[in-house]
């Protein structure tokens, strides 16, 4: 059975919809067992135990917020042992130029330089989801999907 980690940041609870959102999508897929918890319950250790790891950030000055940051700089300790796994990220900021798109690329940056592979959407969302404040209908849809896509690719890889 393939395990999904999908694990955020959120002060004011839009972050952690979006998660939410993403997690019970990927729950829907057999075969993947998935866990949502806020980047503060995760120790850098804890991330050799998935296949897949998503993470989830609110955009801070163009860039992910310091506790994923944190996360992140300690799992140095375990470079090239997440190699080979499923990675992805997802952002919420508080306004349309918000620095969404870089949030996001800054993390799956640090999970390619870690070795893991990132799958890309050919539609909607391309890097992975993104909101403006409180997840509306359009940004719980591309949850929904990046959810679902990245159960199936786990299973696929790692079942």
């Amino acid at each position: 059975m393939a395990k999904m980690l999908i694990a955020y940041y959120s002060r004011t609870g839009h972050t952690k919809r979006m998660a939410e959102v993403i997690g019970e999508a990927a729950k829907e897929e057999k075969g993947v067992e998935v866990d949502v918890k806020p980047v503060d319950q995760v120790q850098p250790e804890h991330l050799l135990q998935y296949d897949c790891i998503i993470l989830g950030s609110p955009v801070y000055y163009g860039t992910m917020a310091a506790p994923v940051k944190q996360l992140l700089d300690e799992s140095v300790r375990f470079h090239g042992q997440l190699d080979g796994k499923l990675g992805g990220a997802f952002a919420s900021s508080g306004g349309p130029g918000g620095g969404n798109e870089t949030t996001v690329l800054d993390l799956l940056k640090a999970l390619m330089i870690h070795g893991m592979i990132v799958k890309g959407m050919p539609t909607g969302d391309h890097y992975g989801p993104i909101a403006v404040g409180m997840p509306d209908e359009r940004s719980c849809g591309e949850c929904r999907n990046y959810g679902r896509m990245m159960a199936r690719l786990a299973k696929q890889l790692f079942s």
